[in-house]
């Protein structure tokens, strides 16, 4: 009995003992990053009494007025990757914001990626995605009339949930990122939806991408779901990694296409891929859809 007592005792130091380190870890990870974002914004999107945005955005060349996309990141924050998106995108005749919504937080760290997710409610997401809509009403060559919006992971179930209160957005693009299947919720959404999501993701189910597209359908919501053989989550990845070709570049292409039908910009034309048969041998049951449920749910979680 004084032998299990003892295990139990090194068992319970040793998690603490974990927990201490990780936790300071984060704040380590938060005070030596404060200027990560510096290199990569060159906007400042006012928002009222709260923090300024931080913001890429990337114009093409001309007067407008242009399309606007908004593209919100992974659980990251903003990255080099979605600046390279963006201005690929601009190349395309759209006005390209990336706003960082992680108030001045970015990070490479999974620990501190954790923590911003799981303590940044989503109402203050909403909240900062309110003002950046407000700065494109104000910009004389973005066309607020055509605003789409985009994102990766935790972008990409941010993007799906602010569409459904946001009616002034009329495009939706979730690269795999959290769902909502309720029809009722989808029905508010005011345009065409493109789902991007790999066959092999261990943080999101097939079943849940299936419902997805099942609560579209039931809505009345045009939608492109399109599962990609092979591939597990966040295969997306830069601009060069796109270029060699294979999934990611469908993807991509994907995507243009989509925008052009969606936005009337000035994309060439992006081959539209069909969407994928539905898997028929159920998904085992992997420990990253726990991180899943428990962190990255939190963006399509109902108000």
């Amino acid at each position: 009995m004084r032998i299990i007592v003892t295990l139990l005792k090194w068992i319970i130091g040793i998690l603490i003992g974990s927990i201490v380190v990780i936790a300071a870890s984060v704040i380590i990870d938060r005070s030596v990053g404060v200027n990560r974002l510096d290199g990569i914004t060159n906007t400042v999107i006012p928002n009222g009494s709260n923090p300024a945005i931080r913001a890429y955005v990337a114009r093409p060349n001309g007067t407008g007025p242009f399309p606007v996309v908004i593209m919100v990141h992974e659980w990251w924050g903003l990255k080099s990757e979605i600046v390279g998106k963006a201005d690929a995108l601009a190349q395309d005749g759209y006005i390209v914001v990336a706003p960082n919504l992680f108030r001045n937080n970015t990070t490479d760290w999974f620990p501190t990626a954790i923590w911003q997710v799981s303590t940044t409610p989503t109402t203050q997401i909403d909240a900062d995605l309110d003002a950046v809509m407000l700065w494109i009403q104000n910009q004389p060559d973005a066309d607020d009339q055509k605003v789409a919006i985009m994102g990766f992971c935790f972008g990409g179930g941010t993007a799906i949930r602010y569409s459904v209160h946001t009616p002034s957005i009329i495009a939706t693009a979730v690269f795999y990122g959290s769902t909502i299947n309720d029809p009722a919720l989808l029905a508010q959404v005011k345009g065409p939806v493109l789902g991007i999501f790999g066959a092999d993701d261990t943080m999101i189910p097939i079943s849940e991408v299936n419902a997805f597209e099942d609560g579209l359908n039931a809505a009345g919501i045009p939608n492109e779901i399109t599962i990609y053989a092979g591939e597990g989550h966040a295969f997306v990845k830069s601009m060069d990694d796109i270029a060699k070709g294979g999934n990611q570049q469908k993807a991509w292409e994907q995507l243009r296409g989509f925008l052009r039908n969606a936005l009337n910009g000035s994309a060439s034309t992006g081959r539209i891929i069909p969407m994928a048969n539905r898997p028929s041998t159920p998904q085992p049951f992997h420990a990253a859809q726990l991180l899943h449920l428990w962190v990255c749910n939190r963006t399509t979680a109902q108000w």
